[in-house]
């Protein structure tokens, strides 16, 4: 840190020097000292635009930019995630709770869906409180799966990116609970049932999450990647009819 201060000063020094040593040449050349210093004056009176210019516009610019940037990664490990995982893990989450059917019908997304609905969707299902039912062969099934995707969950989580959203973030957290809390258990049957309170309590935090981050993510494929979406609709792990053919 000294060092780099030490090098600031003389770089510092050096230029005021240099500009010095040439105000000094333009007074010898042409003797006129007012014309030097009206026009020091006058490039002095502009340095504060300048500032505001480089400093606070530009600045912002270069910050937004970089933002984006980000952002654009972002989504990208996002969209890695639902590929690899989530859409998956939707599926097999969802067995453990009969949504109403008229929830359900939020859960259908098609392309006639605005940034409202999207909206609309997701504030209902940050406050509803699923009825998770949890049962031995689901459970399993469950820990088969998240177990085989632990690695990749692991690699997600190493990732920088993600610490420019939170609510991912906690999602990834809150399925990697899951994961170890399943993984710690050897068998699935003849738990106690404040055991199987507990899991349903993992299950519902993680599946909760999973789904306001999923609607999130189909709200940014429908604004950006329009095939993407198209795909996406009609694989939803919310339609039993869901296929890949379009009809």
């Amino acid at each position: 840190m000294i060092k780099r201060f030490t090098w600031e000063i003389v770089i510092g020094l050096s230029l005021v020097t240099v500009s010095a040593v040439l105000f000094i040449v333009q007074i010898r050349i042409f003797h006129s000292t007012r014309d030097t210093f009206f026009y020091l004056l006058q490039d002095l009176a502009f340095l504060p635009i300048q500032v505001l210019l480089v400093t606070v516009i530009l600045d912002q610019l270069l910050i937004i930019r970089e933002k984006q940037n980000v952002m654009k990664k972002l989504s990208m490990v996002i969209s890695v995630f639902f590929a690899e995982a989530g859409s998956d893990l939707l599926r097999i989450l969802s067995e453990f709770e009969v949504l109403p059917d008229a929830l359900r019908k939020e859960l259908l997304i098609s392309g006639e869906w605005g940034n409202r609905r999207f909206a609309a969707a997701i504030n209902i299902f940050r406050t509803y409180k699923h009825e998770i039912e949890v049962g031995d062969e689901r459970l399993e099934r469950l820990r088969h799966f998240l177990l085989a995707k632990r690695e990749f969950l692991l690699v997600l989580l190493e990732n920088p990116t993600l610490l420019e959203h939170d609510a991912f973030t906690n999602l990834l957290l809150a399925v990697f609970h899951l994961v170890d809390e399943l993984a710690h258990r050897q068998e699935m049957s003849g738990l106690p049932d404040s055991d199987y309170k507990h899991l349903a309590g993992d299950v519902q935090r993680a599946y909760q999450l999973l789904i306001i981050e999923w609607l999130a993510y189909m709200k940014h494929l429908r604004e950006d990647y329009p095939y993407l979406f198209s795909l996406a609709v009609r694989m939803n792990p919310f339609d039993p009819n869901a296929s890949p053919t379009v009809k």
